[in-house]
């Protein structure tokens, strides 16, 4: 008799696999990168090809994926923490994001090569922000200690202001980063360092922060209608937090 593989085993699998090769991707850019700061130029060469990369492109890349690598590692350790249970589901789309936003992005160039790449990461980023709101609701609720009960909209609201908050603290970060290493993380300078003026200087900010409104907004809306009507839209991508073995027994206990 043929056996049938649990989804989630699947999916775990296929996360450590992605997880490790996303890991690996990072360290071998980041010795890469380490090699190219030296070669490159500090400044741009007379004749020089267009798209060539002087040392802080290469600084704000290696700063990225020192980033990157740290963030990869954060789920598991907030969850050993806090007794957190993050679904595979989550997790793998946490990872392909980071290697889209990272690798694919700042390494191979696809926010230059490939039209509205920054775009499309950040209105995906929006609404896994939002799911990201979504969960802390729940487990709030699920909490003996904070116990709460918030209505559908209320809760579909949090999640969007949540969503935008750390866009925020995203741009934020860019912004400071920018003045402190001379970088172009927000766009205010064309490529050969001509900085722009007026609206065309905060363009990139705000078409981010548009975005990431978009992506959270979506997100809000079903996690509002999935939350008023009991659709269970959003319960595989929500975090819950691990189960004592006390609390397995009350349960129990109750149940008998």
């Amino acid at each position: 008799m043929k056996q049938t593989r649990d989804p989630r085993s699947r999916q775990q699998k296929f996360l450590k696999y992605f997880s490790l090769f996303v890991y690996l991707s990072l360290v071998a850019s980041i010795i890469y990168i380490i090699v190219r700061i030296f070669l490159a130029p500090a400044s741009m060469p007379a004749g020089a090809a267009e798209g060539e990369r002087l040392k802080s492109d290469y600084i704000l890349m290696l700063l990225q994926c020192i980033l990157g690598v740290a963030v990869l590692m954060l789920p598991s350790i907030l969850a050993k923490r806090f007794r957190l249970e993050i679904p595979s589901m989550m997790l793998i789309l946490f990872v392909l994001f980071l290697y889209c936003a990272v690798y694919l992005g700042e390494v191979q160039d696809f926010y230059y090569k490939v039209s509205n790449w920054d775009t499309i990461l950040h209105c995906f980023s929006g609404g896994m922000l939002g799911t990201l709101g979504f969960s802390v609701i729940a487990l709030f609720n699920n909490s003996d200690r904070i116990p709460v009960n918030l209505s559908p909209i209320f809760v579909a609201f949090f999640a969007f202001c949540f969503a935008m908050m750390l866009g925020a603290i995203w741009e934020i970060y860019e912004f400071t980063i920018d003045g402190l290493m001379q970088l172009n993380m927000q766009k205010y300078a064309l490529e050969n360092g001509v900085a722009l003026v007026g609206r065309a200087a905060v363009i990139d900010t705000m078409s981010d922060l548009i975005v990431d409104a978009v992506g959270a907004f979506v997100i809000a809306v079903i996690g509002y209608i999935s939350t008023k009507y009991k659709k269970g839209w959003l319960e595989a991508l929500l975090i819950t937090r691990k189960r004592d073995h006390s609390d397995k027994s009350a349960s129990s206990n109750a149940a008998s």
